[in-house]
């Protein structure tokens, strides 16, 4: 018998069945995360499917995270049919101003190891970081695992992901995150779930694990795991999770493909207007006007990555450069919470940032604060189209907090090492 890897060992185990690449299986979920940008959608659709109830209540969460401040009366209406559902069948809401919906699954310790995460944003590939199968899921399939607890899925091939070599100081996960999109490409991983692995997986925190596993979707990948090692123990202990099944590929698994990444080769990068795989190195983009910088979202608004930039623009003197806007939106309220402690946010208030409350804020364009016309923006989020963040006259490129800092202290796409040199 051939071996599985990650991805099969958890849906075999999830759906009963001796479960291999390319089957079709039905599998129980162990979370099931709605938005309030699918939730209302899953809502009717729950309402069409005849549904009565929720099958499994504690195991299905709301999160108002992408409407929040709510811009209109119609998001209004969306947060109240939230509410409403919510409270008629039991479930949870993290409500607004609390986070990223697979940001507060993570912090609160709901996503365990080996165990099957489902959640109607696509960045639910995020959760994948803590060895489970994490993907994203549309509206119909939010409300038929709400009636059955299930979800019928393909299996996936696997692509191994081999980080090697020595990771570089200086070397953000943003940077690594988007070396490996341009390197599978934009649709590189259509339906694979991808397994991370190789001596490299050590160089990097949990923190970190989760914009690798977030930006794979950017490539088409089905779901992004990190195997089970000392630090992710580490990690759940801190967060009192401690009943979890770690799952392990086995070393005859099959794979589809296996991919070598050489940290040691890498360079600060930055995503060119309209896709995340069109990466070039900072030096190809240096100079490139800046109007709008954004410091937030699941690939850029944790205490690491405010840190990070913070040291970047105190190195520069701790002042914007004239005609820039520096947008900070935190993931969560917890990473908030830590850095009004720290004294972190007062610093970035101070230097005239426009703070916003936590949240996907600026990063999907259906709130927070939208990008004059004609603006380039440098973001540390994980998506670039055009439009993506309400105003399709503004270009936007992606770059890890230190470059985004850069830009903010001298007004151009600037290498961060060069600032304060």
């Amino acid at each position: 018998m051939t071996g599985k890897t990650i991805a099969e060992k958890i849906l075999s185990a999830k759906s009963g069945v001796d479960a291999c690449a390319g089957d079709i299986v039905v599998c129980e979920a162990d979370i099931v995360i709605g938005t309030d940008a699918s939730a209302p959608m899953a809502i009717a659709y729950f309402d069409k499917m005849g549904g009565t109830s929720v099958r499994f209540p504690e195991r299905v969460v709301f999160a108002l995270d992408h409407y929040d401040p709510t811009t209109s009366p119609g998001t209004i209406k969306y947060h109240d049919l939230v509410h409403a559902f919510a409270a008629k069948h039991r479930l949870r809401v993290y409500e607004r101003g609390e986070g990223i919906s697979h940001e507060l699954a993570v912090e609160r310790g709901e996503v365990r190891p080996g165990e099957l995460v489902l959640g109607a944003d696509s960045h639910t590939v995020t959760c994948g970081a803590l060895n489970s199968f994490a993907t994203g899921i549309g509206s119909s399939d939010l409300a038929a695992a709400m009636i059955t607890g299930e979800i019928w899925l393909r299996v996936p091939a696997t692509i191994r992901l081999a980080l090697l070599g020595h990771r570089p100081d200086d070397l953000s996960a943003k940077d690594v995150a988007l070396a490996i999109v341009r390197t599978l490409g934009a649709d590189g991983a259509n339906y694979h779930a991808i397994e991370f692995a190789g001596p490299g997986v050590a160089d990097f925190a949990i923190e970190e694990r989760l914009v690798l596993s977030n930006l794979l979707v950017e490539s088409g990948a089905k779901a992004a795991i990190f195997p089970f090692d000392d630090a992710l123990g580490g990690f759940l202990a801190e967060h009192d999770v401690y009943a979890y099944a770690p799952v392990s590929a086995d070393d005859d698994a099959r794979y589809a493909r296996t991919v070598e990444i050489d940290l040691a080769t890498l360079e600060t990068l930055v995503a060119l207007p309209h896709s995340p795989a069109n990466s070039v190195s900072i030096a190809g983009a240096a100079g490139t006007p800046i109007q709008f910088v954004f410091l937030g979202t699941c690939t850029g608004g944790r205490v690491r990555d405010y840190h990070d930039a913070l040291a970047v623009l105190e190195r520069g003197g701790g002042k914007l450069a004239r005609g820039v806007q520096l947008v900070v939106t935190p993931a969560s309220r917890d990473v908030e919470a830590r850095l009004i402690a720290d004294g972190t946010m007062a610093k970035l208030r101070a230097m005239g940032a426009t703070i916003t409350s936590p949240g996907c804020g600026a990063c999907c364009g259906t709130s927070g604060v939208i990008p004059p016309d004609g603006a380039n923006v440098l973001s540390t989020a994980n998506r670039n189209f055009k439009a993506r963040m309400g105003n399709a006259t503004a270009s936007i490129y992606l770059a890890s907090p230190a470059a985004c800092a850069a830009a903010a202290i001298t007004g151009f796409i600037t290498d961060p090492r060069a600032i304060g040199a």
